[in-house]
C-alpha cells in the first residue's frame, strides 16, 4: 500500500493543516516508509502466537463489591464546607 501526495493533501485538509508542496512531499515519503516498515510484520510467522491485548499479564486490582450500609445524610453533610437545604454549597466555578 502506498500513500499518494493527494492522500496527504486530503488528510491535511481534514486536519486543517496548511502544508507547503515540500512538506507534502516529505510527509508522503515518511508515511510510505512507515507503512513499508509496518508491512514487514506480515512476513512474521504468528501461527503459534496467541492473540493478546497486552504483552504483560494484567489483573484487576479492585476489591470485590460488597453490599453494606450507606452513610446517612447527616454523616455526609458533616464534611460539607457549607450546607443549604440538605445539599453541599460550593463556590461557583462558572460565571
Amino acid at each position: 500500500m502506498n500513500i499518494s501526495t493527494e492522500d496527504v493533501r486530503h488528510v491535511a485538509r481534514l486536519s486543517r493543516l496548511n502544508l507547503t508542496a515540500a512538506e507534502e512531499e516529505t510527509m508522503t515519503g515518511q508515511l510510505n516508509a512507515i507503512l513499508h516498515y509496518a508491512e514487514k510484520l506480515n512476513e512474521l510467522d504468528t501461527e503459534q502466537v496467541k492473540p493478546t491485548t497486552h504483552v504483560l499479564h494484567v489483573s484487576n486490582v479492585m476489591r470485590d463489591d460488597e453490599v453494606r450500609d450507606s452513610l446517612t445524610q447527616e454523616q455526609v453533610m458533616r464534611n460539607a464546607p457549607e450546607e443549604e437545604d440538605g445539599q453541599f454549597k460550593v463556590p461557583a466555578v462558572l460565571e
